[in-house]
């Protein structure tokens, strides 16, 4: 059975390591033995139209354009929303954008999603950041200010967090430990920004959501690098408890405001 690499205590790369992961990186995303797929935009509506109104607006990279997802009712936020539909009319309007770092969200998504009001915003952001070596501290600030602006307009705000990037096949293989150890850096910063707001709730990424895209190729897509149809699935079911409590804190808020 596979099994994530242990962290490893890496320092900060210095300026020439910096340019090599990124080279390695450039040169693992442009394989031409490996397909590419288009973003897409995953948006809709569904529910009763006569029902109370569910307004879900998502913020992020590719996590939410699902390359290669061929049915978009199999992404992970859709699957999320659908049980919601028995009581609401569910709008889900995504903002992402592929390839998209916590900086970008800034200033391309964040105003947008603030003008929506959403019940629930959702934020996706991260992995481009620690792929890219976006220094931890700049994710962190970036981060803090997404969710501060949204949780101003918002009943609750989901964030993410991170999975483990060291499982992604298409990456050189040299590169994995240092970008398990950066997910795992990354995915705890997203967890001191939640717990800093009190409408925020932070998905569980650090277990079995980890294990299992190790454990299973078949999770990712045929470019080796984005999640197929049946990785979605884990993302919702490790996402659902978190989107549930969200609901929960968005819902009393307006029962509060009437």
């Amino acid at each position: 059975m596979a099994r994530a690499p242990s962290a490893l205590p890496f320092w900060p790369l210095p300026l020439a390591g910096v340019g090599f992961l990124l080279l390695q990186v450039r040169r693992a995303a442009h394989r031409d033995d490996l397909p590419s797929f288009s973003n897409q935009d995953i948006s809709g509506a569904c529910g009763d139209p006569a029902a109370p109104p569910l307004r879900v607006v998502a913020v992020g990279d590719s996590s939410l354009t699902a390359p290669g997802i061929a049915d978009l009712d199999d992404v992970w936020l859709r699957r999320l929303i659908r049980p919601y539909a028995e009581g609401h009319r569910v709008e889900l309007i995504s903002l992402g954008v592929g390839g998209s770092r916590a900086h970008d969200v800034i200033e391309g998504q964040l105003d947008a999603a603030v003008a929506l009001r959403p019940d629930i915003a959702v934020v996706t952001v991260g992995s481009n950041d620690a792929i890219r070596a976006t220094p931890v501290r700049r994710f962190t600030a970036d981060l803090e200010r997404i969710v501060t602006r949204l949780e101003s307009v918002s009943g609750a705000v989901l964030v993410l967090g991170m999975g483990d990037l060291g499982s992604i096949p298409r990456l050189p293989p040299s590169l994995r430990p240092y970008l398990s150890y950066r997910s795992r850096v990354f995915d705890a910063a997203c967890v001191r920004v939640a717990v800093a707001h009190p409408r925020a709730v932070k998905v569980h990424t650090r277990g079995r959501m980890v294990t299992a895209f190790f454990e299973d190729p078949g999770l990712f897509a045929a470019d080796q690098f984005h999640a197929s149809e049946r990785g979605h699935a884990v993302f919702a079911e490790a996402a659902a408890p978190a989107f549930e409590a969200a609901y929960r804190i968005a819902w009393r808020r307006r029962s509060a405001d009437g």
